[in-house]
């Protein structure tokens, strides 16, 4: 089949205009550079006659260009004697997340004192606004609390939290004392959370009674409890009272609007379980501390997060992200990536236990920027919620996974002042987007997995309006940032990601390590270099780190990802590696199957997995979600298998094709394969507690 069919087209092309004004554009006038291969040829790579050029000269200027603010000036700019495994970035420097993204933003005479830092909805529609000085004033508090319960310099905190407004002043007061915070993602349950604990070894746990899902009360505390039973380690239990549930605190504090919190849809019934040797109200532990506190000026090399991804295996990693390393990559891929400007609203789907929520976080707020965070589902109370908040809160940029627009997109669109609707393929003249404007977006964001054509240009047609570049970034939590990403001044095709970002030496190679990038051929998407952010190993030490990330060639990062350049120099990506499908001694990924499927007329999400089988080693199994109104049948089944054997070959024609109604996803919205596999061989999935939908299983067991 073409390798570019459905995608080899140039859709969206930024006027003039709109690309002079890209933070990008001033930082290549500024530097004399005339066009993107320039540009990323010299952020990456020693360029010939020009002395200042490559990886270490951009992170070198980078710092100063984005006012990233060091106590101390480095001795250099990174010391990788030992290799690009553990280099060490900016040496001798001495710095602080928590000053550059609270600290001087809430200075008596800065500017952005009294600008709003964070927008607040909760699913039940309460809305809080915090600013920065109100954002300051709460993150001493919580540090003021740390030091008085004797966490130290290197000591670890967990955030077992629900998406409020205080995970940014719990995230930033660790910094601020010099702890490592251990973001835990809300959706997990006892075994995953345990898990964590267990490894991290937090003396300190930040909770919450628990949140507002689809209309209903999701509990924390008791999940919490039975996870600190299993872990251990726990000796401090702060409970944030969002639902109503928590005992009333015996201690009155100051309460100012960063504090303040309501129950708009009813105080919860049943109270949280209680350890009072343990446990204390967040008024008893925070709101009554003093709202002073000095920052603590660290190496650049300080551990700063913990985050944890769970990898192909399912054994969590815990990913070691430094002070220096997190905030210059964040705030760098938010300035030039996502354009941010003076008076924007950022807004990404995530959860502060994954990746994305710690990014959006610390890159805007670096700049003073405005983050808008959302509690609840995204189709809760009808498909319109994600319509409406970027219509009442005016927001510049929204951030969503692919699968999550899969999901929005079966109930169409039109947005506000067209007098037409969207003529991308399966898009209906329907009511969910018209009626909200939309006209405040400016950029939009995706990440997590890859496209199919179809969603990619319902979201930029239907949600964008045509206008707003889509930048779909791929990289991860173990650098806290992007090895690829689409520069807002740029044209872009379907599903695109652009290319290499800024600093970012990349490259694709095939199974010998040697590059073919330039031949347009399909390979392994590795790191020639390391970036700041890199993590510096993994908490459970060197080996492990070494093994997952530097074993398969020789001082290369092997990320994992299937991907590939075109002839105009566009990059793709195929999916995991991990996940290829062998059949017959050929590789495809399942996104290059599902792609297929998805886009039939009849097909609203599709999921491919491979199984053993004894002619061809393995065989494709295909799971289909239809969209409305269609009704399943052998004649469909029949249709769609062909349809994939003659865009792949027969070898990759699904051996079976069943029909399900929902698919297993994480709160972010991300299909669980390793669940869709293990069901049809009858096997134990695992760990399945980020699962938001665990009914789904059954489904796929009585799949037809």
């Amino acid at each position: 089949m073409d390798e570019y069919e459905g995608i080899d087209e140039i859709v969206h092309e930024p006027t003039e205009a709109f690309a002079e004004s890209t933070n990008v554009a001033a930082f290549m006038d500024e530097y004399g550079i005339d066009d993107y291969e320039a540009l990323i040829e010299r952020t990456t790579s020693e360029v010939a006659g020009e002395p200042e050029s490559g990886v270490d000269w951009f992170w070198d200027e980078v710092v100063d260009y984005l006012d990233i603010d060091f106590y101390a000036d480095y001795d250099a700019v990174r010391d990788d004697a030992d290799g690009p495994q553990f280099a060490d970035w900016y040496p001798g420097g001495e710095i602080n997340v928590a000053h550059n993204v609270v600290d001087r933003h809430a200075a008596a005479d800065a500017p952005n004192r009294d600008r709003v830092a964070l927008i607040w909805e909760g699913e039940p529609g309460d809305v809080r606004e915090v600013t920065f000085r109100e954002l300051a004033r709460q993150t001493n508090r919580v540090a003021n609390y740390l030091d008085s319960v004797g966490v130290e310099t290197g000591d670890t905190v967990g955030l077992y939290m629900p998406m409020v407004p205080e995970v940014a002043s719990i995230l930033y007061a660790c910094l601020k004392v010099g702890a490592i915070a251990v973001p835990i993602f809300s959706g997990f349950g006892t075994e995953a959370t345990a898990t964590r604990i267990a490894d991290a070894e937090p003396a300190v746990l930040f909770t919450g009674d628990g949140f507002y899902r689809r209309g209903s009360e999701v509990r924390l505390k008791a999940t919490a409890d039975e996870a600190i039973a299993d872990a251990g380690h726990v000796e401090h239990t702060v409970v944030y009272d969002r639902l109503g549930a928590t005992p009333a605190s015996d201690e009155g504090g100051e309460s100012d609007a960063a504090s303040a919190a309501t129950d708009p849809a009813g105080a919860a019934t049943d109270p949280v379980p209680w350890h009072p040797d343990r446990d204390a109200t967040w008024d008893e532990a925070v709101a009554s501390r003093p709202t002073d506190y000095e920052t603590k000026r660290l190496p650049s090399d300080q551990a700063s997060m913990l985050l944890y991804s769970s990898g192909t295996t399912g054994e969590p990693k815990g990913i070691v992200h430094t002070h220096a390393g997190v905030l210059t990559q964040c705030a760098k891929e938010i300035h030039f990536g996502f354009d941010r400007k003076p008076g924007d609203r950022f807004f990404w789907v995530s959860d502060i236990g994954w990746m994305m929520g710690p990014w959006t976080l610390i890159g805007n707020h670096a700049f003073g920027g405005t983050v808008v965070m959302y509690e609840g589902a995204p189709d809760h109370p009808e498909p319109d919620r994600f319509w409406e908040l970027i219509d009442r809160h005016g927001i510049t940029q929204f951030g969503i996974s692919p699968t999550a627009i899969r999901a929005l997109r079966k109930h169409g669109s039109r947005r506000t002042g067209s007098d037409e609707p969207s003529d991308s393929e399966g898009v209906g003249d329907d009511e969910w987007v018209e009626g909200h404007d939309l006209s405040s977006l400016r950029i939009l964001g995706s990440t997590g997995e890859p496209w199919d054509p179809e969603s990619w240009r319902w979201f930029y047609d239907a949600v964008g309006g045509g206008d707003c570049p889509i930048i779909n970034i791929s990289g991860g939590t173990e650098i806290c940032g992007c090895f690829l990403m689409p520069m807002p001044n740029r044209p872009l095709k379907p599903c695109t990601l652009g290319g290499p970002g800024l600093g970012m030496d990349i490259d694709i190679v095939d199974e010998a390590g040697e590059s073919v990038r330039e031949s347009g051929e399909r390979g392994y998407l590795v790191a020639r270099d390391s970036c700041p952010s890199m993590t510096k190993s993994l908490w459970s030490g060197d080996e492990r780190y070494l093994e997952e990330y530097w074993s398969t060639w020789e001082d290369l990062w092997d990320h994992g990802d299937f991907a590939q350049k075109d002839d105009d120099g566009f990059w793709f990506l195929h999916g995991r590696a991990d996940d290829a499908l062998n059949v017959a001694g050929r590789k495809v990924g399942p996104a290059e199957i599902e792609g297929v499927l998805i886009d039939h007329d009849a097909v609203n999400q599709a999921a491919a997995v491979g199984v053993p089988d004894d002619t061809t080693g393995t065989a494709v199994v295909a799971y289909v979600v239809l969209e409305p109104g269609v009704e399943p049948g052998d004649d469909l089944r029949a249709e769609l298998r062909a349809l994939v054997g003659e865009e792949h070959g027969k070898p990759f024609r699904p051996r079976e094709l069943l029909f399900v109604d929902a698919f297993p996803k994480t709160q972010s919205g991300k299909i669980i394969r390793r669940a869709i596999e293990s069901v049809y061989k009858g096997e134990d999935p695992g760990d399945l507690s980020s699962m938001e939908n665990p009914e789904a299983l059954a489904d796929l067991r009585d799949a037809a």
